[in-house]
């Protein structure tokens, strides 16, 4: 059972997304907040699985809610949902912490896949969005790769290798396909890529990767 947090300033969307988990046999709403402060209370609280973070709240907005949540420490995360296809929301929320962005327009079916997948461990964005924050985060690099980060000489070659596919998109079956691996191989050495760059998720190794000039758009 996936333990969830609603987090949103509209009565009617939360109620809504209850309506919707609650008719879900693997999801479970553990409680509602309806500012980003609530939500940093409630989330210390309660300790939800994933918390549904709306991104545009009076007072606290979401992405500085996130922020704080990821910084205390827990275990629960963060799967952002906005009205607003923008880019600098999406980018801002994946550099806050959160485990994934979707719209709120997202078919319900999507919206519980993608809790899932946040829930266990994996990282999920709107498609619409996966291309053009790439394309962000390599324009927001300058010349020359900053391979310098002390975190990379944690990795062995095989684990930079990954790393680098991590980067540039690709599935663990990909992985596995194009480097000649098992599937099972390939989650073991993505695991210990995360763990060694002190990533929560694929979505902040691939931030990592494109900081650090592993890789670029084609």
């Amino acid at each position: 059972m996936i333990t969830v947090l609603i987090v949103d300033d509209q009565p009617l969307q939360r109620l809504g997304f209850r309506m919707l988990l609650e008719s879900n046999p693997d999801t479970e709403v553990v409680g509602e907040a309806g500012n980003g402060t609530e939500a940093v209370r409630r989330t210390t609280d309660l300790h939800p699985d994933v918390v549904l973070m709306d991104v545009r709240m009076p007072g606290m907005d979401g992405i500085e809610a996130t922020r704080r949540i990821v910084e205390a420490g827990g275990r629960s995360r963060i799967l952002m949902l906005t009205t607003f296809d923008l880019d600098e929301y999406a980018h801002a929320a994946l550099r806050a912490g959160a485990s994934g962005f979707l719209l709120k327009d997202a078919h319900p079916e999507e919206l519980l896949a993608g809790i899932r997948a946040v829930a266990g461990g994996d990282a999920v964005i709107a498609p619409a969005l996966t291309r053009r924050l790439l394309d962000t985060f390599a324009h927001q690099l300058g010349g020359a790769p900053a391979v310098t980060d002390p975190r990379l000489a944690t990795l062995t070659d095989r684990e930079r290798e990954i790393l680098v596919a991590i980067g540039n998109g690709w599935t663990n079956g990909e992985i596995a396909e194009r480097l000649v691996l098992s599937e099972s191989t390939v989650k073991t050495h993505v695991g210990r890529v995360l763990a060694k760059v002190g990533a929560r998720d694929r979505i902040q190794a691939v931030i990592f990767a494109y900081d650090l000039g592993l890789t670029r758009p084609r």
